[in-house]
């Protein structure tokens, strides 16, 4: 998977970075959500709540066409996000 990084059009804040990004896209237990909004299905815009390998939880919002990823914004996981994410890696690990 390739990463489109040319003039991201967001800022990194919380320490977030690029590689941090991108390792949460190879979380095994990466949450991947294709939104249920008209508004986001009409773009192809996808979710993915993943961790990097330092642990941090990044909540994503991007865009693929099969070979690049453009990563449309990115920050840490928010309080609900991180229990979504802990109860589908459960899920995962249970089966």
């Amino acid at each position: 998977m390739d990463f489109d990084w040319a003039n991201p059009p967001f800022e990194f804040k919380d320490g977030l970075t690029m590689q941090d990004v991108e390792e949460s896209f190879e979380d095994p237990f990466a949450v991947k959500l294709l939104p249920d909004s008209a508004r986001f299905g009409v773009q192809a815009r996808f979710f993915n709540l993943g961790r990097a390998a330092s642990g941090l939880g990044i909540f994503s919002l991007y865009r693929a066409n099969g070979r690049n990823v453009r990563v449309i914004f990115a920050r840490p996981f928010s309080a609900e996000e991180q229990f979504f994410y802990q109860r589908k890696m459960n899920q995962m690990l249970a089966q």
